[in-house]
């Protein structure tokens, strides 16, 4: 049985999933399917004009969850979708920013540390966040407003199943820093040491995409700085899910919540910190 507050929010996710929120879930679990259908056999990497990679797998789950949302009317912006203006985009109210293969360098190189991600942005908010890991077949899915849940893919339609993720309880002793398998920078060694403040020593869970908020969200790490370029559809998922259980992503020089939507996609160098970790901090 689950505590009254999450059984109350419980109802109030599933009378709110009837359009949009079902939509994005069944999308990310079908372009789930069609990434592990090219996972598990020869595929061609092609290098895009910013030097990034990028495979078939890219293409065919832009494709699906384009399918999926496009009837929803709400604008799409993300890492395959066509870019639209800024002089267009600042009037958006509302936004899907998707990224339908987070990590594709993982997945070429066939770690299984990838992702699919799909954020609702409103006013530049990210209101709702959803992680799917196609290897590990289940996502993390909510937000502020309705919480959030652990699905696997074989339960998205019997809601009974879905687990509800409470608010981590306590910081790991030492306390684990998740980060990036491909991308490092010196500022990190900074913030190490500021976290050498709370515990002398310092655990490291190395991760690719956005599947190091799986360890935030569950409490299996505490922080995730991040001092190297990343994109709004990189992180917008991530922050809605975490922010929903008490933590944040802030820049790291202004300490604001990360901005969607921007003129730039861009992303600042941010710090991910979970509930209890802030309270610690502060």
């Amino acid at each position: 049985m689950l505590p009254e507050r999450f059984q109350k929010c419980h109802f109030k996710f599933i009378q709110e999933l009837e359009n949009k929120y079902i939509v994005a879930i069944r999308s990310a679990v079908e372009a789930s399917r069609k990434i592990m259908d090219i996972y598990e056999n020869e595929f061609d990497t092609i290098i895009k004009d910013d030097g990034s990679p990028l495979t078939k797998a890219d293409l065919a789950s832009t494709k699906i969850i384009h399918n999926h949302l496009e009837p929803l009317d709400i604008p799409i912006t993300g890492e395959e979708t066509e870019k639209m203006p800024f002089s267009e985009r600042k009037n958006w109210t509302e936004c899907w920013c998707i990224d339908p293969l987070d990590g594709t360098k993982e997945f070429i190189s066939r770690n299984g540390e990838f992702a699919v991600n799909i954020a609702l942005l409103r006013e530049g908010k990210p209101v709702f966040g959803l992680i799917a890991s196609p290897v590990q077949q289940l996502m993390y899915v909510g937000g502020a407003e309705t919480g959030v849940f652990k699905i696997q893919f074989d339960s998205v339609e019997n809601k009974d199943n879905w687990e509800s993720i409470t608010d981590p309880f306590q910081v790991n002793d030492p306390l684990v820093m998740t980060c990036s398998r491909s991308h490092h920078s010196g500022p990190v060694l900074n913030f190490i040491n500021e976290l050498k403040k709370h515990s002398p020593s310092i655990e490291f869970a190395r991760k690719g995409s956005s599947l190091k908020f799986f360890d935030l969200a569950t409490g299996a790490a505490d922080a995730y700085p991040r001092f190297a370029p990343t994109m709004e559809w990189d992180i917008a998922a991530g922050q809605a899910i975490l922010e929903a259980l008490g933590g944040s992503v802030v820049h790291a020089e202004t300490g604001l919540p990360l901005y969607y939507n921007k003129e730039n996609l861009t992303n600042p160098y941010f710090i991910a910190k979970t509930k209890p970790l802030l309270a610690l901090s502060s």
